[in-house]
């Protein structure tokens, strides 16, 4: 786990009047990557999983952290163990299903057009577009 989805923005209307924009534009970037990241992980888990109890599912969320918006297990005792991070992964066969792990691989190269639509909505309100 500790995988990390760096989004640099830059340019003119990212400056001085449209530090407002920029803002709400960034938070609700955030917001829709890691909805999507948490969709992923579901998405990897519910293939995995053979006989799925719905807690671990259900303990998966997205919550903002500081300027971090992140999609985390709540720390469940043993997510370590299902996602093959655990020291347990290495001394059984069950090597975890690195769900977290698949689920940013996928995202990050959707991350721009999961933005762009946002970012579209935020130039034309500021006549940008």
């Amino acid at each position: 786990m500790g995988e990390h989805v760096q989004v640099t923005i830059t340019g003119p209307i990212f400056g001085g009047a449209a530090a407002g924009a920029t803002t709400l534009f960034l938070a609700e970037a955030q917001r829709r990557v890691a909805e999507q990241g948490l969709a992923n992980v579901q998405q990897y888990l519910d293939r995995s999983i053979r006989h799925p109890t719905p807690y671990y599912e259900t303990q998966i969320v997205v919550q903002t952290l500081g300027q971090d918006t992140v999609v985390h297990d709540r720390k469940i005792i043993y997510g370590p163990w299902l996602e093959g991070t655990s020291r347990r992964n290495q001394t059984t066969r069950f090597k975890g299903y690195a769900s977290f792990r698949r689920a940013t691989q996928a995202l990050i190269p959707r991350v721009p057009a999961l933005i762009n639509h946002i970012l579209a909505g935020y130039l034309d309100r500021l006549g940008g577009h």
